[in-house]
């Protein structure tokens, strides 16, 4: 424990915390972190001293640790705008490759919150897809989607034709997305998010919940992402009431922060 000019108490890793955030910030993006025992001999701490210094500066998104490989100047957080789109379209947005891995499809009965959710009885088949989301290859977020099946029967085989689950909904169905209720939560990974997300068990994510409709109010789905929060922001364009709306583009305000580390 140390005394900074002003009197309050600094803890050690908080010290250490700043000095390593200085070594990050004259490194570029993706460059790796020297080792946990480097930068304890470095300092003159102990491991457990560094590990607390770079495990916070990993929930906050200016380093990121990879399993197997080491801990590394994060790359700039990608941004979502809060709008209803798809992760095919928000990733292109940005000059980025979305790709999906299937993870699991297959069908479960609708529970009381699902049946209410999707509109139908408690017991009714609901098609629950589970997809890893990927940009440039690399994981972004676990996505788990629920639709019912008794309104989209086949849409598991019309997956493997179309890119996009909002595509083939459209162009089998006819639906179109027109409302959502979103939340962002956050909340800790598991070991399983952990390892689809190529993260450490316990580090933040954030949690997203989506409930869409079409244009006549009928529900359509609920999602439930996982996004790695040391990778992804979320950008809101707010107003105040009655104020009229003035179309910007879709570039996140803080466009030079997004540039940056974010």
């Amino acid at each position: 424990m140390t005394i900074d000019a002003d009197g309050a108490r600094v803890p050690k890793y908080y010290r250490i915390k700043q000095q390593l955030l200085a070594m990050a910030d004259a490194l570029q993006p993706g460059s790796a972190m020297p080792a946990e025992r480097l930068l304890a001999v470095r300092f003159d701490t102990s491991r457990t001293t560094v590990r607390q210094a770079l495990q916070e500066l990993v929930g906050e998104g200016r380093l990121d640790r990879i399993q197997g490989k080491g801990t590394f100047v994060a790359q700039p957080k990608l941004y979502r705008t809060l709008q209803l789109t798809s992760h095919t379209e928000d990733m292109r947005a940005q000059g980025l490759t979305p790709s999906s891995q299937m993870l699991d499809v297959g069908e479960v009965p609708a529970d009381e919150r699902l049946a209410r959710l999707l509109g139908v009885a408690i017991g009714e088949r609901v098609l629950r897809v589970e997809r890893l989301r990927l940009a440039g290859g690399d994981p972004m977020a676990i996505e788990t989607t629920h639709l019912s099946v008794r309104r989209f029967p086949g849409l598991r085989e019309s997956l493997t034709r179309y890119p996009s689950l909002y595509t083939a909904l459209a162009e089998v169905y006819g639906v179109h997305l027109a409302e959502a209720d979103e939340t962002i939560e956050t909340s800790l990974s598991t070991p399983r998010e952990a390892q689809l997300l190529a993260t450490d068990v316990g580090l933040p994510m954030l949690l997203l919940s989506r409930h869409s409709r079409d244009a006549a109010g009928s529900p359509v789905e609920w999602v439930r992402s996982v996004y790695r929060g040391s990778r992804y922001k979320f950008v809101a364009a707010l107003r105040r009431p009655g104020t009229p709306v003035v179309r910007r583009g879709s570039a996140p305000p803080d466009r030079e922060l997004t540039a940056g580390r974010g």
